[in-house]
């Protein structure tokens, strides 16, 4: 985990204690220097890694991403793992149990949304796989942004409309435009680390998660 220390530079860019060049986004909180450095925009092809990443995100929705992340593994408990085959079994008894847990947000429509969309999730995993059928609106490969500083980095994108459009049809819930990008550059279907962040160069060397050579990067060989 990256010291905490950091001082803003240009380019929106922070110099953390260690010495190395992050994006602005995660400040220096242990914990978000950690997801940034480790997870976000690492190509993800796992079919339950992604459902879990697309919900967690429709609950960020009005909620900052560090307050999902530290409520992540309340999260992982109290939704079997993210295991889409027993949420989708998910009852009424199941939801109020979830709107009783201070672990996970509390917030009944995402709760509801949630065992909806892991029935579509069953669907479309049965009919083409979830990693190949989201995959597919960047033509399976990463799409490998420039960004020089904050006011280059997008919101949303043709690519993120036309998912969130293809999921709402199918009865996925809080998919929208905004949310998938921001999925998209969490899983890295996008590569949207500032091109001088030290992160950026590993994410575009890196094909997957079971691929953990770039993730640690200890050496910063692989910075961009």
């Amino acid at each position: 985990m990256a010291e905490t220390g950091g001082a803003l530079s240009g380019n929106d860019l922070i110099i953390h204690g260690d010495g190395r060049a992050r994006c602005w986004w995660p400040g220096t909180d242990p914990l978000y220097v950690a997801y940034h450095d480790e997870e976000w925009g690492v190509p993800e092809h796992d079919d339950r890694a992604l459902f879990e990443k697309l919900i967690l995100d429709g609950f960020q929705a009005g909620l900052s991403w560090i307050t999902i992340l530290r409520k992540r593994d309340g999260f992982r408990r109290a939704f079997a793992g993210f295991e889409p085959e027993a949420i989708a079994h998910f009852g009424d008894d199941d939801v109020t149990r979830l709107m009783n847990d201070a672990d996970i947000v509390r917030n009944r429509a995402k709760i509801v949304g949630t065992i909806a969309s892991a029935r579509v999730w069953l669907d479309i995993q049965e009919k083409q796989g979830f990693s190949r059928f989201l995959w597919d609106f960047v033509d399976g490969a990463p799409v490998q942004n420039r960004l020089r500083s904050r006011a280059d980095a997008p919101t949303e994108s043709e690519a993120s409309r036309r998912m969130s459009k293809e999921l709402k049809a199918r009865g996925f819930k809080f998919c929208g435009p905004t949310i998938t990008y921001a999925f998209m550059q969490a899983v890295g279907m996008v590569n949207d680390h500032l091109v001088d962040c030290y992160r950026h160069g590993a994410c575009a060397a890196c094909t997957s998660h079971a691929n953990p050579a770039p993730l640690r990067c200890d050496d910063g060989a692989a910075a961009g």
